[in-house]
């Protein structure tokens, strides 16, 4: 029996791109910014997307009216401040902070059965305002749930699900006593940056090559001559002539996270909002080395490239005018959708 269900802070949707193969269909999703949901209802035309502020009231009632009878909530609420006890205490109240309690609430009222609340590893550590208090995520979770549900977090890497990237991520999951969620066993060979784009022709800055997505973003002549010289796992800073300078040829001074070029037999590093920057962290091409000693793809992976070490297929089908910097910062604010489905596979309802 298929499941419906809802998804909340849906971002474009990537995380839920293979619930459809776990046997869940997501009816209903809310995101707040319009150019995202806009991509989202392309991606799913037979969803029903809620664009608005979760925290008004209109908005939240028009979710809980569309998602009455799901089986299956996925929420993604972001985690502005990481110390929000202490920025409450301070008067700093950025309402962001409290968008975990819209979900919890949603939870309340429409009683799923299923539940995956994700997002990075700071969410199992804030403190938020509740009742006369300060209190973790799974402390509230367990005073109002856990007398009906089974509640259960964790720290995960996609990596071990399959996933060509390390990316670590909170996966809080609650279901109905009575049921079964087994936690998918970690895969014994974790896949890496060879595998997932191993086998697409070399770019560099500038090129667009005939297969779609797989074009490559412009740098700078001092950044593109810095990365030639520099090899497969290394920074530019590590060069001894070939380092990143300010015009005046003094030495930028940074860390070595930037600059860098990737691995070719290492899960991809995580994939961050700012992807498309040589001079962000762990964002380059792991390169080839030429027969001159120079390495080639002196630039940032590809969209498509880009796809791949998040699991996504190819053939994404999203509409062929999305706009590099939108796929680039969706990708790069996402949960990889293979770990998704893998958790959401273990689901024995009963």
């Amino acid at each position: 029996m298929r499941m419906k269900g809802l998804s909340l802070f849906s971002g474009a949707g990537i995380g839920e791109y293979y619930l459809d193969k776990a046997g869940i269909d997501i009816i209903c999703a809310n995101e707040l910014i319009k150019k995202r949901a806009a991509l989202y209802q392309a991606t799913y035309p037979k969803c029903k997307m809620i664009c608005g502020d979760i925290n008004d009231e209109d908005v939240f009632n028009d979710i809980l009216s569309s998602s009455k009878g799901i089986d299956f909530l996925l929420a993604s609420p972001p985690c502005q401040g990481m110390s929000v006890a202490n920025k409450f205490k301070k008067g700093e109240k950025d309402t962001r902070n409290l968008l975990v309690l819209r979900a919890i609430k949603a939870i309340e009222l429409l009683s799923p059965t299923f539940v995956i609340i994700e997002n990075v590893p700071a969410l199992l550590k804030i403190k938020l305002p509740w009742k006369e208090g300060f209190f973790g995520v799974l402390d509230i979770l367990d005073e109002l749930f856990g007398k009906t549900y089974e509640i259960s977090a964790k720290i995960a890497d996609a990596a071990d699900f399959g996933v060509p990237q390390k990316r670590l991520r909170a996966i809080i999951r609650l279901w109905k006593k009575g049921n079964e969620w087994d936690w998918p066993d970690p895969v014994k060979r974790k896949k890496t940056v060879r595998d997932a784009i191993g086998d697409l022709p070399s770019l560099e800055a500038g090129q667009i090559s005939k297969i779609k997505w797989h074009f490559a973003r412009k740098h700078s002549p001092e950044q593109i001559l810095v990365m030639q010289h520099t090899p497969t796992g290394h920074s530019a800073f590590e060069n001894p002539v070939y380092y990143p300078k300010k015009p005046n040829g003094e030495r930028v001074h940074g860390f070595n996270t930037t600059y860098r070029r990737m691995e070719w037999d290492k899960p991809c590093p995580t994939i961050t909002m700012r992807n498309d920057a040589i001079s962000s962290q762990r964002n380059v091409h792991p390169g080839r080395l030429l027969p001159n000693g120079t390495y080639s793809d002196a630039r940032v992976l590809t969209p498509l490239e880009l796809m791949l070490c998040d699991s996504l297929p190819a053939d994404w089908r999203i509409p062929d005018s999305t706009p590099e910097i939108l796929i680039r910062q969706v990708i790069g604010e996402s949960i990889p959708p293979l770990m998704i489905e893998k958790i959401a596979k273990g689901i024995k309802a009963k």
